[in-house]
């Protein structure tokens, strides 16, 4: 190997990190699904749209994502002026691959009635085409201030969807994405293990299944399921998530056991995100020492998709830890 291409290891990676982080005034920012390595150097851990706001507030130059592209994106919606790299530019998502954005401007076309609530985890283009951009752990905040007789596009992804549209008996035409990830959770497997520890609460996403969601006694965002997993009684909870989250509960209640829910072939190896996985020590060492790969999105494209995160921000706020700003009207562009 040459002097260029050789990488520092071990004890020595960590210290070029944090010399590369302090040289370019960089912030890390590591999503609940990074590997524990990831999570612990991280400035910042949590969930996508925080982990953007965080970094927004901060004096840094430079802001590292690690996590998948379109929170890279996000984070460069909400932060122009700041250098945002990903360690790897493969890192994607299943549900902002189901919705190629010339697809949905044609759905969106064929009815014009409608209002489009889309799930964050979307690319750029798609948030620009949208009217209001949601989260897991805001999109139900957001769909009670929606009057009821106004038509509703709900998408990328469908069984976050469904979840909403069941629980506030809200017809709205879904988008039919999936997260890979958590599609691969198997009922079957789960009522076993339910069999083994039959005290234990079910903690699930709502990118789950029904047949997951229906036998989970907490539905929520990967920060939800953290504060669940603080308040639950007994000393065991089955999460039906991404199982890297596990890390943080583990540290912040030892005392406590966390098992991830298992896939189809009896474990929770298939529920590990593959694009979450592209990111490593080594890509982050990269991307800080050469600011490569780096996110771009041009202002025009960028000042579109921020409006429906605005949107957002005003309508709920609150849920995602910035201070309820209070309800405020809709209405559709």
């Amino acid at each position: 190997m040459t002097a260029q291409t050789t990488l520092p290891t071990g004890e020595d990676l960590l210290a070029e990190i944090n010399r590369l982080r302090k040289e370019k005034n960089a912030v890390i920012l590591a999503h609940y699904y990074q590997t524990p390595d990831i999570q612990d150097l991280a400035d910042f851990v949590g969930d996508s749209l925080q982990l953007s706001q965080m970094a927004a507030e901060t004096d840094a130059d430079v802001i590292a994502f690690c996590g998948v592209k379109f929170m890279a994106d996000t984070a460069k919606i909400l932060s122009p002026e700041k250098i945002v790299v990903l360690p790897d530019m493969d890192a994607g998502c299943s549900l902002e691959d189901s919705c190629p954005p010339e697809k949905f401007k044609a759905f969106r076309e064929k009815h014009p009635d409608h209002i489009a609530l889309t799930y964050i985890n979307c690319s750029t283009e798609v948030k620009a085409l949208s009217d209001v951009i949601v989260t897991s752990s805001s999109a139900e905040t957001i769909l009670e201030q929606i009057p009821k007789d106004q038509k509703i596009i709900f998408g990328p992804d469908r069984h976050l969807g469904g979840y909403l549209s069941r629980k506030f008996d809200r017809e709205m035409l879904l988008w039919p994405g999936v997260c890979i990830v958590h599609e691969a959770f198997s009922e079957t497997e789960l009522l076993k293990l339910k069999e083994q520890h039959p005290g234990a609460p079910i903690a699930a996403h709502p990118e789950c299944p029904p047949t997951i969601v229906d036998h989970a006694d907490y539905v929520g965002s990967t920060s939800g399921i953290l504060q669940f997993a603080e308040t639950f009684e007994g000393d065991t909870l089955i999460v039906a998530t991404e199982p890297h989250i596990i890390h943080q509960m583990e540290k912040a209640l030892p005392s406590k056991t966390f098992i991830g829910a298992p896939g189809a072939d009896g474990n929770c190896s298939c529920n590990i995100c593959p694009y979450m996985a592209l990111n490593t020590m080594e890509k982050l060492y990269t991307c800080l020492r050469d600011l490569e790969p780096r996110i771009e999105i041009e202002e025009g494209l960028r000042l579109k998709a921020k409006r429906s995160l605005d949107r957002m921000l005003e309508m709920a706020s609150g849920t995602i830890g910035h201070g309820d700003l209070g309800k405020v009207a809709f209405t559709a562009d």
